[in-house]
Parts: structure tokens; sequence; C-alpha cells
């Protein structure tokens, strides 16, 4: 075994501040944003918190998690992400089971098909036409059906599908298993980890998406999480263009409130809940990743 040399002690330290330096440049912006949300207003406008709060006040968290529309569109968010994503994973994995079979007819053309409609669209102008004549325009189901059919991810799961034994399949065919069979009891189970990649990827997408809650639906009680923070950080962006006069005059009247604390309260609200859940995706979410990617 080759003895550690002085060289190799300083490329190691190299790459670990190397590496140091990135998780402070992409976690700091993370932490900045939860110190100023849970920062006195009246404090926060003065300036100068970089690291740690200098009054602590949870009155800005207060004043978002009491707000029914808020509270609402939570509810919208959640059931939107919790139908969404299992529907998701599912309708692209039937679709990926079957183009994964080399001995299906049409399936390059197939595939040409849904590849194309990565590259090329209507534009946003037919895509309304259509939703309005399948009379999805200001319904819940915007949210859900014409998402169902993600491209990108459906060859992602095609491609890991091509890596599994074939063996498996034939041999389940030979004990006399149907494909609704194979794909139950042995497809789904062996594709676990790329499927959990796919569903967080996707949790996520429907977690943070609000232009089509902006664009398709007018009803208030279909307003999204993030579409209503949209609303909230563009109300309060007006408060932070004041003059310092005029700053300074509310601080000494001791606002609860200020734009910079909603504002970040409003962030840590739509990011926190999808930061919590990644932990218990994550060994599926590299799992997936990896095996995927090299193809024997």
């Amino acid at each position: 075994m080759r003895s550690r040399t002085w060289g190799d002690a300083v490329y190691s330290g190299v790459v670990y501040a190397f590496l140091i330096a990135v998780l402070l440049a992409t976690f700091y912006p993370f932490w900045n944003v939860l110190v100023l949300s849970v920062n006195s207003a009246s404090d926060t406008i003065k300036g100068g918190i970089y690291f740690w709060p200098r009054e602590l006040s949870f009155t800005s968290y207060r004043e978002i998690l009491t707000d029914n529309e808020i509270l609402h569109s939570v509810g919208v968010t959640v059931a939107r992400t919790l139908i969404g994503t299992p529907l998701t994973v599912i309708v692209i994995s039937l679709l990926a089971y079957p183009l994964s079979n080399r001995e299906l007819v049409l399936r390059r053309p197939v595939t040409l098909y849904f590849i194309f409609t990565m590259y090329f669209s209507g534009g946003l102008i037919p895509y309304y036409m259509i939703l309005k004549g399948l009379n999805l325009i200001d319904s819940f189901w915007v949210f859900i059906l014409p998402g169902l059919m993600n491209v990108f991810y459906m060859i992602l799961i095609r491609t890991y599908i091509e890596g599994l034994p074939g063996e498996l399949v034939e041999s389940a065919k030979i004990d006399g298993a149907n494909d609704l069979h194979i794909y139950f009891r042995i497809i789904l189970p062996l594709t676990l980890p790329v499927l959990a990649t796919i569903a967080l990827f996707t949790a996520i997408g429907h977690w943070n998406a609000w232009f089509d809650s902006y664009v398709f639906t007018y009803n208030p009680d279909l307003k999204t999480l993030q579409a209503v923070l949209v609303k909230i950080l563009n109300q309060y962006q007006t408060g932070s263009m004041v003059s310092d006069a005029q700053k300074m005059a509310d601080s000494a009247k001791r606002l609860a409130v200020s734009s910079d604390t909603i504002r970040m309260a409003a962030t840590m609200v739509a990011t926190l809940p999808i930061v919590l859940v990644y932990p218990f995706l994550q060994r599926y979410f590299v799992k997936g990743m990896t095996l995927g990617a090299v193809k024997s």
C-alpha cells in the first residue's frame, strides 16, 4: 500500500477547502433568509444582519400562517402534490415499460413522437385553447392532467428498465404471467429507486408550481401556495422601495412586520416542507441516478 505523501495531503486539503467553500456558498443564502425571517421587523430595516438574528421574533410567521388565504392555498398545494405525484409516476412508468421492449412494433416511431414534443410546442395560446376545450380552465384538474406525462422522466425509467436482466421477464412469461402481472409484481419493485427519484422531482415540481395557477385559474379557492406567495412578494416588494427617512420612521414605530421579514418568511414557508421530505428519499435518489447511468 502506497504511503501518503505531502503532495497527497496538499491535494486533499485543496479539495476539501473547495468543497467547504461550495457548501458555504450554497447554504449561506438559505441561512440568511431564515435569519431575516425570524428577526424583528423594526430591527431588520436597519440592516447589518448576516449570521444571527439580533432581535428574535416570529411575528412574520404568525402573520403568514394565520392568513386564511395562505392556509387554504397550502391545502390546495398539498392535495395537488399528493394526487399528482403518484399518478404521474404510474402513467410515465406504464409507458416506459412497453417502450423498453425491443420487440414492440413501432417502438422507435412512438419514441421519436414523444421526443419530438420535448423540443417543439404550439405555444401558450394554443395550449390555453386546448385546456379550455377540455373544460380544465378554472378547475383543480388543470394542475394534474396536463402534467401526467413527462418525456424526459419516461426516458429515464425506460433506460433503467432496459438495464434490468431480461431473464426475469422471460422466466415470468414462461410461468404464464401476463404483462400487467410482470409490471406490478416484477418491474415496479425493481425500479423503486428510479421511481422514487422521479417522484421526488415531480413532487418538487408540483409544490413549486405557480404559473399554471396564475394563468389557468381565476377562482381564489384554487390558488396554490406559490401563486399566493408570488402575490405577497409583489405586494410587499413595493414596501421595500421607500426612502431611508421612511425606514427610520418605521423603525421608530416598532413595526410588527416589514416587507423584508414577510418576504423572507414567505420564502421559508414555501421551501421548508420540500426540504424536509428530501432526506427520506435521498438514498433512493442517489441509487436511482447512478444505477441507470451505465448500461452493461
